[in-house]
């Protein structure tokens, strides 16, 4: 649970920012986003397997790089 604390000389618009940046980082909205609908297990594993078949074959178009 994203909490902070904000002090009377604190700006507002600072401890905002810092709010925003703690959400970030635990992950909270994306957390939210994935959990808004339900995805069957079958649609993800299709998913997984899709992108890992473009990354193997954007790697193999890629030409290597040579040092000389």
């Amino acid at each position: 649970m994203a909490t902070i604390v904000v002090d009377d000389s604190e700006n507002l618009e600072r401890a905002i920012k810092r709010f925003k940046r703690m959400v970030e980082k635990e992950g909270i909205v994306r957390e939210f986003k994935k959990r808004e609908y339900f995805v069957k297990p079958s649609t993800t594993l299709h998913q997984k397997k899709t992108t890992l078949e473009r990354k193997l074959l954007n790697k193999k178009r890629k030409p290597e790089k040579k040092d000389y």
